[in-house]
C-alpha cells in the first residue's frame, strides 16, 4: 500500500514535511510503519498550488524511481514554497511501475492521491471506464483503479455538486460494480482530493480494516498523512489524530470539518 501526505495551512518550504521530519515521507518510502508492506519504491510524486489566484492549476512532478534516491525530488522540495501541497510514495498493487501511474493525478485545477485499492480491479475496470465521460476517457494516462476513481469523481462533480457527495457516489458506484461481479475482496479508500483552497480527505473501508489516515495542527496549518511524521510524543507536533472510518474531513488551513461518509445501503452490505 501506499503513503500520502497533504498540507494546508501558511506557505512553507515542501521539505518542512517530506523530507525534514524523524519519520517523514521520505522515510516512511524506505521504512513504513502502518503498511502492509515496509517499502514503497515503486515511484512518488509531488503536487503544489502557488496560490488559487495567481495560478488555479497545480505544479506536478512525478518519477519512477524510488524517492530515497533522487536528488531532484530533494532539491525542489528546498526551492518551492507553497500554502497546499501533495506528497505521495507508491507501493503498487498491480498496475506497471511507470510515470503515468504515479500520485498525484491532476485534472484542472485538482489535485488526487490516493492509497487503497479496487477489490479485484481487473474484474470491474472495463466496466468503470465504460462509465466515464468521452473527455475524462481521453485525460487517463495510466492503468491505475486511483486514476479512474479520480475521474469518475470529478465526473460526479457536476451532478453532486461539492467533492465529498462526488466521491461518495463514486464509491457508490464503485461497490456497485463490484457487487455486480460478486468481487469480495474489500474496496478500501484513504485519499485526498483538492480544488486549490479546500483539501477533502476521506478514509473508508467496505470491510473493517481502512487504511490509516492522521491529521495533525503543524506549522501553521493542517497536516493529513497516512502515518505521523514525528515520534507521538513530539513536542513539533504532539497530537496525531486518527480519521475516524467512513468520514470525510474538510481542511483549509488550521480549519478542520468533519462528515460523515455516507455512501449508500449498497456499501454497508
Amino acid at each position: 500500500m501506499c503513503r500520502l501526505l497533504a498540507y494546508s495551512g501558511e506557505p512553507i518550504f515542501l521539505e518542512a514535511l517530506i523530507c525534514k521530519p524523524q519519520h517523514s515521507l521520505v522515510r516512511q518510502s524506505m521504512q513504513a510503519d502502518e503498511a502492509k508492506v515496509t517499502t514503497n519504491g515503486d515511484g512518488f510524486g509531488i503536487g503544489w498550488y502557488t496560490g488559487i489566484d495567481e495560478r488555479p492549476e497545480p505544479g506536478l512532478y512525478r518519477e519512477v524511481t524510488p524517492a530515497w534516491s533522487d536528488e531532484n525530488l530533494l532539491a525542489l522540495c528546498a526551492a518551492v514554497r507553497s500554502p497546499l501541497f501533495f506528497a505521495h510514495v507508491r507501493a503498487t498493487t498491480g498496475t506497471a511501475v511507470a510515470r503515468q501511474n504515479c500520485h498525484p493525478f491532476r485534472y484542472g485545477k485538482y489535485l488526487f492521491i490516493h492509497n487503497g485499492q479496487i477489490g479485484d480491479y481487473q474484474q470491474v475496470r472495463r466496466q468503470l471506464e465504460a462509465v466515464l465521460p468521452d473527455e475524462m476517457y481521453a485525460s487517463r494516462k495510466g492503468a491505475t483503479d486511483s486514476e479512474l476513481m479520480f475521474l469518475l469523481a470529478i465526473a460526479q462533480m457536476n451532478e453532486a455538486g461539492e467533492p465529498i457527495a462526488a466521491v461518495q457516489a463514486m464509491l457508490s458506484m464503485v461497490y456497485e460494480a463490484m457487487r455486480q461481479k460478486s468481487v469480495k475482496t474489500p474496496l478500501r479508500f484513504a485519499a485526498a482530493l483538492s480544488d486549490g483552497e479546500k483539501i477533502y480527505a476521506f478514509r473508508y473501508s467496505s470491510d473493517d480494516k481502512p487504511p490509516t489516515l492522521y491529521l495533525n495542527h503543524c506549522n501553521g496549518g493542517t497536516v493529513v498523512a497516512s502515518e505521523p511524521l514525528q515520534d507521538r510524543a513530539s513536542p513539533q507536533c504532539p497530537e496525531w489524530i486518527a480519521v475516524r472510518p467512513n468520514s470525510a474531513v474538510i481542511v483549509e488551513g488550521e480549519r478542520i470539518e468533519y462528515r460523515a461518509l455516507e455512501v449508500g445501503e449498497l456499501l454497508t452490505h
